[in-house]
C-alpha cells in the first residue's frame, strides 16, 4: 500500500492506498481486487478485503465501503454494516476508533481526510460527476459536524486517473465553466477535433484547497499508465475487457 507522508506522521491514525498487488484474485483481477461489485468470486474479495483490514490493524468486518454511484452523499459511521448490503453514497465520515472507511477506485479519485487533532477522519469516491457534484466539500462539512476544522484537515488525493490519459467529449467542459469560468484551466485541447483532455485531480486540488481545506497533497499517480499497479476501468473498456478489478483506499483511526 501508498502512504502520504503527511498522514504517515500521525500516530493518531493508519491509512493506505492500496494497490492491486498482494491479493488473492486471479485473470483481470489480478490479484488485491476489493471489489465487490466486480464480477471476481466474492469469497475471493472477502479474502482480499481481510488482507487490507490486517495491513491497517481491523478485522475485514470492520473495513468499512459504500455503494457508490457517483453523488455528494456521504455516511456517518459509528458502527459496522453489511459490506454486501452498504448504505448509498459516496464518501464515509467517522470519529469512531478502530472503523476503517474506505472507498474502492479504477480511475476515479479516492480522498483521504484527516483533522489529527479533532480525531476525525473521511474518505470519498470523487468521479467526474461527484467532484462537480461537490462530494470534498460535503466530507469536509460532515467532519465539521463531527467537530473537524477544516483549516485543519489535511486531504490526500490518491491514484487515479491523470490529464494525459483522460480524454473527454465536446459536451464535457460546459458543466465545469458553468460552474466557474476559471475551470477552463482544467481542459486542453486533445488530438481528436473538439475534444479535451481533463485534469480530475488538478480539479479537486483547487476546489478542497478554495474552500479552505487547509492542505491538499495530491500523490501524482495514474491509475490508467500504471497497469502493474493499478486496475483502470479506461483501459479495460480500451481494450473491450469485460470487467476490471477496484483498488481500495483506507484510513482508520488508532483506539487509544
Amino acid at each position: 500500500m501508498i502512504e502520504a507522508s503527511d498522514l504517515k506522521s500521525s500516530t493518531a491514525l493508519r491509512h493506505g492506498f492500496f494497490t492491486r498487488e498482494g491479493g488473492h484474485s486471479d485473470g483481470l483481477f489480478a490479484s488485491l481486487n476489493c471489489g465487490f461489485g466486480s464480477g471476481d468470486d466474492k469469497p475471493t474479495v472477502a479474502k482480499n478485503r481481510a488482507t487490507a483490514g490486517e495491513a491497517l490493524g481491523v478485522p475485514g468486518s470492520h473495513l468499512l465501503t459504500v455503494w457508490q454511484w457517483h453523488s455528494p452523499d456521504v455516511i456517518v459511521a459509528d458502527t459496522t454494516w453489511d459490506p454486501l448490503a452498504p448504505p448509498k453514497g459516496d464518501a464515509i465520515v467517522t470519529a469512531k476508533p478502530g472503523l476503517a472507511i474506505a472507498v474502492l477506485t479504477a480511475d476515479c479519485a479516492p480522498l483521504l481526510f484527516a483533522d489529527m487533532e479533532a480525531g476525525v477522519i473521511g474518505a470519498a469516491h470523487a468521479g467526474w460527476k461527484g467532484a462537480l457534484a461537490g462530494v470534498s466539500d460535503a466530507t469536509v462539512a460532515a467532519m465539521e459536524k463531527l467537530g473537524a476544522r477544516r483549516e485543519r484537515i489535511n486531504a490526500v488525493i490518491g491514484p487515479t486517473i491523470s490529464q494525459p490519459a483522460y480524454e473527454v467529449g465536446p459536451e464535457f467542459p460546459a458543466p465545469f465553466l458553468a460552474q466557474d469560468t476559471g475551470n477552463a484551466d482544467f481542459f486542453i485541447p486533445s488530438k481528436q477535433a473538439r475534444h479535451h483532455m481533463f485534469d480530475l485531480p488538478g480539479y479537486l486540488a483547487r476546489r478542497m484547497t478554495g474552500s479552505g481545506v487547509g492542505k491538499v497533497v495530491n500523490l501524482n499517480l495514474c491509475t490508467y499508465s500504471d497497469e502493474n499497479r493499478f486496475y483502470s476501468f479506461r483501459r479495460a473498456t480500451h481494450r473491450r475487457e469485460k470487467d476490471y478489478g477496484r483498488q481500495i483506499s483506507a484510513i482508520v483511526l488508532n483506539a487509544e
